[in-house]
């Protein structure tokens, strides 16, 4: 099936006034709540970034980092306040796929999990970083069989990454991992990680605030862009577009402009809608029992309940000692099977689906030990529960580079729910090559980079990308018919 009907889907809203409340939220950075670098919006900047989760914070991050951005005015717009969008409302994994997607993809993931933790562990960042093992669990014997075949491939292609992979069917190891024994089998992966993703975004935006490095505008949504020929040249360049984002607090122009919109990218880039699709997602902050211990993995649940396989689970946990509010809490989100409302093509996070809530809240019980006392039928108790907006990508491939037709304007978004364990190095490459550009070297450097094995090739942007990616279903016909897996 296919579908080559380009711009005729529905464009995501701009992110809503007010929204759910995540329980990552619960312990907010005070310097950055309603943070203006500048009482006024700067009429211009060198670059100016849109959005302030993962992505945005590791663009202004790296540009802090390169000699190239060294004097250059850098001003970030945020819609609410500061990762208040899909960092601040996911499920708290920096979790590898290692074989998803391709050994470069895996590749590429397992970089960014350790770039993530090496600048935690370099900064000494309190955001509750937690080395594990990625156990994910499959309930039909096809789903497992589908991830065997994807194992054994990967063992062929690149078998040191084949070698982070277990398959475990065998109920007594399943027991070991508190895994239900009706589950069919699971596979553990090395190198994932949990966290308290607010925390460690905002740690890096305080950084680089006081450090005057970053001009940081919250509450200043980008209702639209315009853009209009230049004047200007430096370096024998020719002149580049001017392009003005209007906010309700005036306009900003800027001849580099960096979008780190993910689910919310169409409001700004309508030739995204069919793209890059928003959908809404689920998560929660449930008590443990009385009795229970630390679970010894981080969780994704494929098939689990009769959910379908493009509606994984997937789980971390608190810690019940050492930290602020110390309670073990289960972060448990998906869900998706169980929805009440639509997923698809949905940018508002104000509102919660009750249905997959219900699911959320009972779930847990039924599929793994969680210890003395707990049984199947038990409802754990919810201290919040709340909407994110992903962002889905037709092709499964997160959208990296120059945006076409758009000379100075790049975009790293598309995670498809797998934005921790990629947007960091996105961001990176996407400050490559916007500075290259500046210095008039932007041409090949994002193909150096796929060279150099610092990007995947899926990830770049080209209008062939584009042409190829409008053949395939929609994500809305993907989604029913199984394409999609988080």
């Amino acid at each position: 099936m296919t579908n080559t009907g380009s711009t005729d889907h529905v464009r995501s809203t701009l992110p809503t006034p007010v929204s759910t409340a995540s329980f990552w939220h619960s312990e907010p950075s005070e310097f950055l709540l309603g943070h203006r670098s500048t009482d006024g919006l700067p009429a211009s900047a060198d670059i100016v970034i849109v959005g302030s989760g993962i992505t945005g914070s590791s663009i202004a991050r790296f540009l802090a980092e390169d000699e190239r951005a060294k004097g250059k005015s850098i001003v970030m717009l945020e819609a609410r306040e500061a990762c208040w969008g899909a960092t601040g409302r996911n499920g708290g994994h920096c979790q590898p796929l290692l074989f998803d997607r391709g050994p470069d993809v895996a590749a590429f993931e397992l970089k960014n999990v350790h770039a993530v933790q090496s600048y935690i562990e370099a900064h000494n960042i309190s955001c509750e970083w937690r080395s594990v093992s990625g156990c994910r669990t499959f309930w039909k014997e096809d789903l497992i069989q589908e991830a065997e075949d994807a194992i054994k491939e990967l063992r062929s292609a690149a078998p040191d990454i084949g070698k982070m992979v277990t398959i475990i069917k065998d109920a007594a190891e399943l027991a070991k991992h508190r895994v239900h024994p009706s589950c069919t089998g699971a596979t553990i992966s090395e190198g994932a990680a949990s966290l308290w993703p607010y925390k460690y975004v905002t740690f890096i935006l305080e950084k680089l605030v006081k450090a005057g490095i970053l001009n940081l505008q919250t509450t200043t949504p980008v209702t639209s862009i315009t853009s209009t020929p230049s004047t200007f040249a430096s370096n024998n360049n020719p002149p580049k577009p001017l392009y003005t984002l209007h906010t309700p607090r005036g306009p900003i122009s800027t001849t580099t402009l960096l979008l780190a919109t993910n689910g919310y990218t169409s409001a700004l880039l309508p030739s995204f809608a069919d793209l890059i699709v928003p959908v809404r997602g689920t998560m929660s902050a449930l008590l443990p029992p009385p009795a229970a211990s630390l679970l010894p993995n981080s969780y994704g649940m494929v098939g689990a309940l009769d959910q379908p396989k493009t509606a994984d689970d997937y789980l971390i946990q608190r810690p019940f000692a050492g930290v602020p509010n110390p309670a073990g809490h289960y972060m448990f989100g998906g869900g998706r099977g169980a929805s009440s409302l639509p997923c698809i093509g949905v940018s508002d996070d104000s509102v919660l689906d009750t249905g997959a809530a219900a699911y959320l809240r009972t779930a847990l019980p039924r599929i793994l030990d969680l210890g003395l006392g707990s049984k199947p039928g038990d409802e754990l108790e919810a201290v919040q529960q709340w909407t994110g907006i992903m962002g889905y990508s037709r092709d499964d491939h997160p959208w990296v580079g120059a945006v076409p037709d758009m000379p100075g304007v790049w975009l790293a978004g598309g995670y498809t729910g797998h934005g921790m364990p990629n947007g960091s190095l996105c961001g990176k490459a996407v400050v490559g090559m916007a500075l290259a550009a500046l210095e008039g070297k932007g041409e090949g450097v994002g193909e150096a980079m796929v060279e150099r094995g610092e990007m995947p090739r899926a990830y770049l942007i080209s209008k062939e990308r584009i042409e190829r990616t409008r053949r395939l279903p929609t994500v809305e016909v993907q989604d029913l018919e199984g394409g999609f897996r988080v």
